[in-house]
């Protein structure tokens, strides 16, 4: 008889495909995060030509800066995120967990709640420490943070409170597809997963987001006439129109549609209103009118609830396959279900092969975003929106100068220099 151990065992395989997948896409990762900091930095004391009559000298270092800082942070999540991963699965600690449980509680339902509960509740307090230090020590250094300590608790206390609300009966309900449905579970679980996804778009503007932030309706009639008129003319209806305190919690700007069907409204920043001109603030809701003319929110969508059922397909297959508890770390009891194990093994080792294709979607991503450009600039100006996008690169400390690689790896916006002189063309 095969070890499941040998050379030749799939388990083996596995645990080698895995094993090489993340130090491969680490070591690509940190590379192209060094180019990224080389690459500011030595741009940090020359504001690009294309840049000179329109940004200080001041700002483009302040930006530099943050970018360099938050780089430098990303370093250190994906060292420490690398070794709780390993810890997790090669190293045992799931294997551990689950087995610490079913001694206390058996197999069962049961059991695996509490093994996906432990198991975010642990991953969640070794987040916690990198969580504080960005938004406490780098947002608090660039002038960015505007929350208090008791604010960052609350914040904390409700997104429990709401994931035990709504994520624990989502989880329940696929752990009870998973062993009463069938072979054929996965189709089911997908099909709950979509209209689950599809509840929350319509619920989350109305119900959810008003618990972390105050929406109030637009009250500038001068304004708010404008936007009803380009709405209008673009063929958009919403909701309503509403202003969110974004500058309790930080200085960076923003504006964004959110909801789905008749739940839809215009969401802005406080921090936008605040600094953008009528034209602009105009410039930049075309913008993201463009996003909805040219369906980019239905093929995103669509793109997502396609990968779901790819993905829930395989949990489907891999999880009656002993070798892929095995080649990740935990040995299975496959005389009961694993389905909770399944789930989080599948979860942990995603994003690890995941990786080779993010640079599609990111510049799936840009593209959308030049294309919501364009239908903005037939909507309003190209100086409406380059002095909308000026502003905001400059108040979100966003540089001007970054490095083509890590661009093409990780941006879902074109970098300033290409997206404004498309606009300038």
């Amino acid at each position: 008889m095969v070890n499941q151990y040998s050379s030749l065992s799939p388990a083996w395989l596995l645990t080698i495909s895995f094993a090489l997948s993340l130090t491969t896409s680490l070591l690509l990762k940190v590379w192209l995060t060094v180019r990224q900091i080389k690459h500011v930095a030595q741009h940090r004391n020359r504001v690009p030509g294309a840049f000179l009559d329109t940004v200080a000298l001041s700002a483009h270092q302040r930006a530099a800066d943050y970018t360099v800082a938050k780089a430098r942070t990303d370093l250190l999540e994906l060292a420490i995120g690398s070794i709780i991963l390993v810890s997790w699965t090669l190293l045992g600690g799931l294997s551990t967990i689950n087995q610490v449980l079913l001694d206390w509680l058996g197999g069962g339902m049961v059991q695996q709640m509490a093994l996906i509960a432990g198991f975010s509740v642990i991953n969640g307090l070794l987040d916690t420490p990198l969580s504080i230090y960005k938004t406490f020590v780098v947002e608090e250094r660039f002038g960015f943070n505007k929350m208090t300590a008791g604010l960052w608790l609350m914040d904390l206390a409700k997104s429990i409170i709401i994931g035990v609300v709504v994520g624990l009966p989502v989880v329940t309900v696929v752990l009870w597809l998973m062993g009463a449905a069938g072979n054929n579970w996965w189709l089911w679980a997908w099909g709950f997963w979509i209209g689950f996804n599809l509840l929350l778009l319509l619920i989350y503007p109305s119900f959810i987001a008003p618990l972390f932030n105050k929406f109030s309706p637009l009250e500038d009639e001068a304004l708010k006439s404008r936007v009803t008129a380009l709405m209008r003319r673009c063929g958009f209806a919403a909701k309503g129109l509403f202003v969110m305190d974004g500058s309790k919690r930080s200085a960076h700007a923003n504006a964004y549609f959110t909801g789905f069907g008749a739940a839809k409204r215009v969401v802005f920043y406080d921090t936008l209103l605040a600094r953008l001109t009528e034209a602009e603030v105009d410039a930049v809701l075309a913008h993201e009118l463009g996003h909805f003319k040219h369906k980019h929110v239905i093929k995103r969508i669509a793109l997502m609830f396609s990968l779901s059922l790819m993905g829930f397909w395989m949990i489907g297959w891999l999880a009656t396959q002993a070798w892929f508890y095995q080649g990740l770390g935990v040995e299975p009891n496959l005389a009961m279900p694993n389905d909770a194990l399944a789930l989080l093994l599948f979860m942990l080792c995603l994003p690890v092969f995941g990786f080779f294709v993010t640079p599609m979607f990111s510049m799936l991503s840009r593209r959308h975003e030049f294309q919501a450009d364009a239908y903005a600039v037939k909507q309003t100006s190209s100086e409406a929106l380059s002095g909308a996008l000026l502003k905001l690169y400059e108040d979100n400390a966003s540089t001007l100068t970054p490095d083509a690689l890590y661009v093409k790896a990780y941006y879902s916006h074109p970098p300033a220099s290409e997206r404004l002189a498309r606009l300038m063309a």
